[in-house]
């Protein structure tokens, strides 16, 4: 069995970690919502994140994160947010289309492009003024 999470199970564990730092808990009902997704493909996204020893999940049980689906989740976070902080530091991206185009990049950007990504957003945050900015990236 792979250690490589696809896409979408990256998104279940994603919505699954947010959702329980918000409330203390996660229902199946509450992931499908946030994703808009049926309630079956939701649990089976659960079953397979289950077997992989990220969430503790039985059908009728609560569901709960395992410490090595914490690192996952924040992982998954952590690139999610450095890259629209680049798409809305650097490149002037609104809001909206920075968090989107971040969701479709943070699956399968390496950690050495990350990397490079966050070096150059924090340069360019604190080493060019806001006309600069205003000039080259609106």
């Amino acid at each position: 069995m792979s250690d490589k999470l696809s896409s979408s199970l990256e998104d279940y564990l994603e919505a699954l970690y947010l959702i329980y730092k918000r409330n203390n808990t996660v229902k199946a009902v509450d992931i499908a919502r946030a994703l808009g997704v049926s309630r079956a493909s939701t649990t089976e996204a659960l079953k397979k994140l289950a077997d992989k020893n990220l969430i503790n999940y039985g059908r009728y049980d609560a569901i709960s994160i395992t410490r090595q689906g914490i690192l996952a989740a924040e992982d998954v976070i952590k690139k999610h947010n450095s890259l629209s902080d680049f798409f809305e530091k650097v490149l002037g991206a609104k809001h909206d289309e920075a968090q989107e185009i971040a969701c479709k990049i943070e699956h399968i950007i390496s950690k050495d492009m990350l990397l490079r990504i966050e070096k150059f957003t924090g340069y360019y945050t604190k080493n060019f003024d806001d006309e600069f900015k205003n000039k080259y990236f609106s």
